[in-house]
């Protein structure tokens, strides 16, 4: 079987560094490789490297400045939000409210937050991955102090009605966490226009540089102090600057946040048509997630009878690289927890392809996935005993 050239289909996983961001980075590990802690010439530039990073990430989220705070990503980002506000108001409440289709980076930190006594509730969702606000609105008590809705769903795209959760967690003075993570670059944020107290995002995710990310913290907010030692991040997270890759990151979010409408138009139009191309093509297959309140580039599909890890084994032959949910996760023989959250049974949990779309794709990757992937399914059924082709 002949290799192809890389059609590289798994976005919400990662993304390239685009070429802007590395020349942006590229100075501040050499010749800009002051300790922005120390007072003499090139640390002032990589204090106000940072603070200018810090700006940019403030006006894509229409927030304040001082508002943002630099993390390693938005794994930490979401420990940081839920840990830090559960402990600084456990004597106000011990109860929080989240959904069963969270990252782990949410799920696991409310299972740790159990164990020191905290409440949690997860949500159900309905068939499209989406919350019943009336569902959320019942699940608040006088000792709740924290909802965490992801903005957008990362397997399955979802995008959740962001604004009328934060309405409904202001109107009840509850702080609400948001995991931004898959949403930034496709979706515009307002902070202020959503009631969002905290907001989780990584660099990675929008053509930035790994192990960089951030949280936005709304003035007032009750949070703990992540990290303690020095003085960084105003006190609130101890250690010397990722410099380079916060610079990266500034870029990056002023690059993926300049021109929305018209990035996902493009992107919109290339998974549409490959969406069509397979349903088209391949019987006994569902889009999961909802058809239109949906991430941009994401498409999440199950094909009966098959198993996913086979699906990604064989398209990897061909050059085409694709995953069965969350990178996070990948190593686990379990289905995933969100397709169980929308009510597949396991055994087409278990066969189901997220293709996620982006910069790095072309018509002609579409193309190439709409000529390989039905021949891929057609091998695998046929070595199925559960499959028959008059079905």
């Amino acid at each position: 079987m002949e290799k192809k050239r890389l059609v590289y289909m798994d976005h919400a996983a990662t993304t390239m560094t685009h070429s802007e961001v590395v020349r942006t980075m590229m100075p501040y590990l050499n010749e800009r490789f002051g300790n922005p802690s120390s007072i003499y010439g090139i640390a002032h530039e990589s204090k106000e490297a940072i603070e200018s990073a810090r700006q940019k990430v403030a006006k894509a989220l229409g927030a304040d400045a001082q508002e943002i705070y630099f993390t390693a990503g938005g794994t930490e980002s979401d420990n940081w939000a839920l840990k830090g506000v559960a402990f600084a108001n456990k004597k106000k409440g011990n109860h929080i409210i989240t959904t069963k289709i969270e990252h782990h980076a949410v799920l696991h930190t409310c299972q740790y937050l159990e164990k020191q006594g905290f409440e949690v509730t997860y949500l159900p969702v309905d068939a499209y991955g989406i919350v019943d606000l009336s569902e959320l609105e019942k699940a608040i008590t006088d000792q709740t102090i924290l909802i965490s809705v992801m903005y957008a769903n990362n397997e399955i795209g979802t995008i959740q009605p962001i604004a009328e959760i934060g309405k409904i967690a202001s109107e009840h003075e509850i702080y609400f966490h948001t995991d931004a993570v898959q949403a930034i670059g496709n979706i515009p944020i307002d902070v202020e226009a959503a009631n969002i107290d905290l907001l989780s995002f990584s660099a990675h995710k929008f053509y930035g540089p790994k192990g960089i990310g951030g949280l936005y913290i709304r003035k007032g907010t009750r949070i703990d102090n992540l990290l303690h030692g020095g003085g960084q991040e105003r006190k609130r997270r101890a250690g010397t600057e990722n410099i380079a890759g916060i610079v990266g990151l500034g870029k990056a979010i002023e690059l993926a946040t300049a021109d929305i409408d018209s990035h996902n138009l493009r992107i919109r139009a290339m998974r549409d048509r490959l969406l069509a191309g397979i349903l088209g093509q391949i019987p006994h297959t569902r889009l999961n997630g909802h058809q239109e309140k949906r991430l941009p580039g994401n498409l999440n599909i199950s094909f009966e009878y098959i198993e996913g890890e086979s699906m990604l084994l064989l398209l990897d032959q061909y050059g085409i690289c694709g995953s069965t949910g969350s990178a996070c996760t990948s190593g686990s023989l379990e289905p995933s927890h969100v397709l169980l959250a929308i009510g597949l049974p396991h055994e087409i949990a278990h066969g189901s392809l997220r293709l996620t779309l982006g910069d790095a794709n072309r018509e002609e990757d579409v193309d190439c996935v709409l000529e390989v992937l039905p021949k891929v399914v057609e091998r695998l059924r046929s070595m199925s005993p559960l499959y028959r082709p008059d079905q």
